[in-house]
């Protein structure tokens, strides 16, 4: 097989952790003498795509969310040209630190699905990388201690140039289908989230009243999800939940509405229940039946109860009282920088 000559690695990446092993893999190539160019996805435009020569490897890296490639990733991957390239897929999963040891992700169908759509397009996969850097979604859990992310990051630099070493001397690199047992059995919450689910976490965001109107979370948000109104920074359903803003704010004003979390399961509950014994008739009671109507209700109060606390927000007081049901607003809730 020709040898590697040139490479151009495409990433996405909200708190770094992509951005990172693309550089690594920018490190090694120079090493070889093989030229690697970077390219932002947030970033990207017809001519970023224009300058794919026939000839150079395509890296794509980019961080999963629900078990998949985030929306802004599949997109590119649609948008990229026909070729013949040679093409790298690698991602970043949760990884944390257990017992001197790197837990393991899932990746779901990440790579099924882009594999698929590359291969009609002409292209030939040539290598599936994934690497567990440290979970950053700090909407579920504090951020990982700095000690801990940095024996990760070690770990992962290691097996980075593990991988790239294989991938240049052998010009193939499948490591992550050991895991396609585990990522096919998941599958079904990854389609579930991409029509459900991150549309629930779009709206798990708000300001406190430590916000001082930087707006560097409106001009940094990647896919521009967030906007101006009343006068406070509003998550429209663009969201990624990709933590950028939650983790680069500087006064951590960002904080996750855990209390609303929990009055729109309430109210989403009560509602569903009475819907189900009252209104729907029992012949088409089925259980796909009650989940559509389950998440369509859900998505729609939680729209609803959202926009009622962005008003909210305006009173100092309710402001207070708001941001005490969030545990993120609480110190030992740590935030996340891939520094």
């Amino acid at each position: 097989m020709k040898a590697i000559q040139k490479i151009i690695l495409f990433y996405f990446s909200g708190t770094g952790n992509s951005k990172r092993v693309a550089q690594w893999f920018s490190e090694f190539a120079m090493e070889k003498g093989i030229f690697c160019q970077l390219v932002d996805i947030e970033n990207i435009n017809s001519s970023s795509l224009e300058m794919i020569e026939p000839d150079c490897l395509i890296g794509i890296i980019s961080p999963i969310h629900g078990f998949n490639y985030p929306k802004i990733t599949l997109n590119f991957i649609h948008r990229l040209p026909k070729g013949k390239n040679r093409v790298l897929l690698m991602n970043t999963r949760a990884g944390m630190k257990v017992r001197g040891k790197v837990t393991l992700g899932l990746t779901g169908v990440a790579f099924i699905l882009s594999s698929l759509i590359l291969k009609k397009k002409g292209y030939k996969i040539i290598g599936e990388i994934p690497f567990d850097m440290p979970s950053n979604w700090i909407s579920i859990h504090p951020a990982i201690r700095e000690k801990s992310a940095q024996f990760i990051f070690e770990k992962n630099y290691i097996r980075a140039k593990k991988h790239f070493e294989k991938l240049y001397s052998q010009n193939r690199n499948f490591v992550a289908r050991k895991d396609i047992i585990q990522d096919v059995l998941i599958s079904p919450v990854s389609f579930t989230y991409y029509a459900i689910g991150r549309f629930f976490l779009a709206k798990s965001y708000y300001v406190s009243s430590e916000c001082t109107n930087c707006n560097l979370c409106i001009k940094q948000c990647p896919v521009k999800a967030i906007k101006k109104v009343n006068d406070r920074p509003f998550w429209t359903f663009r969201c990624e939940s990709c933590m950028k803003c939650m983790n680069n704010c500087p006064t951590n004003a960002i904080e996750t509405t855990h209390g609303l979390w929990i009055v729109v399961f309430y109210f989403t509950s009560v509602l569903c229940t009475y819907i189900f014994h009252n209104i729907l008739p029992e012949s088409i009671q089925y259980w796909a039946v009650d989940f559509l109507f389950f998440n369509v209700i859900l998505i729609g109060l939680t729209s609803a109860f959202y926009r009622v606390q962005q008003v909210l927000l305006k009173n100092r007081f309710i402001s207070k009282l708001i941001s005490f049901t969030s545990l993120t607003h609480y110190k030992f809730w740590r935030r996340y920088k891939c520094n």
